[in-house]
Parts: C-alpha cells; structure tokens; sequence
C-alpha cells in the first residue's frame, strides 16, 4: 500500500474532474463530481458549506477521489483519505479553482453560502492500468 501518488499516473492530477465519495449518515457511500486542484500528493476542492458532502466530511472525515483517463477508462488513480476542512471565507482558494476550469464559483453559490477549503490526505493510493495489466 502506498500513499504516494506514482508518475506512471501524475498526469490525471490534471483530470477535469473527479468523484468525490464521502460517507453519508446511513453508512452508505455518497458521491459526487468535483471540481480540485492537485498540490504535491495532496488534492484540494472548493466546497460550499450547504452540500451534503461537506456534513457528511464534517461528521466523518473519510474520503475517497476517483480519477479517470477519460480516453482509456481502464486507467484510472483512486485516492483514500481523511480530510482536512478549512474556512475559505473571502474566496482566496475558490478563485484559483475557479481559475483552473474558467468559473467564479459564487455563482453556483446562494446569497449566504460559504465555501471551505477541503484537503486529502492520503492513506491510500491505487493507481490502475488494466490495458498494461496492473
């Protein structure tokens, strides 16, 4: 087990999205596709505080990010962790995501939305590449 994210898969970091799966309140997986930016082997999302997803970490820090290739959907990097919640109160964070993918996330946002910084720290990375057989 490795927490190290390996080159042979480095360049999914750049991947426009991923799946974010946290742990809802049943015990049962909850997931969604976010938006992150990748800094070393950390992964960081802007996330609005009303989402399911953010009680959800709040309660249980247990996260998981699938990255898929796209163009070879055998290939994929799935991280495990624990997340790290921070207040992202003036947008700082939010507009460099907004930045990567062209968007100002207020405008996903309600009048009274705050966003939080979340970063993954991996416990456990899985890189997959069936077409060369691992």
């Amino acid at each position: 087990m490795t927490t190290a994210i390996p080159d042979s898969h480095r360049d999914l970091l750049d991947a426009g999205v991923g799946v974010l799966a946290t742990v809802d309140r049943d015990g049962r997986p909850q997931m969604t596709v976010v938006w992150f930016l990748a800094e070393g082997d950390d992964l960081r999302l802007s996330l609005n505080t009303e989402r399911y997803k953010v009680r959800n970490l709040r309660r249980d820090p247990s996260v998981g990010l699938l990255l898929l290739d796209l163009a070879a959907p055998t290939r994929y990097l799935e991280v495990r962790g624990d997340a790290e919640i921070t207040d992202d109160p003036d947008y700082a964070f939010a507009d460099r995501v907004g930045a990567k993918y062209g968007a100002d996330l207020r405008a996903f946002d309600g009048d009274n939305a705050t966003r939080v910084v979340v970063t993954l720290r991996p416990t456990r990375v899985t890189a997959v590449d069936m077409a060369a057989g691992r």
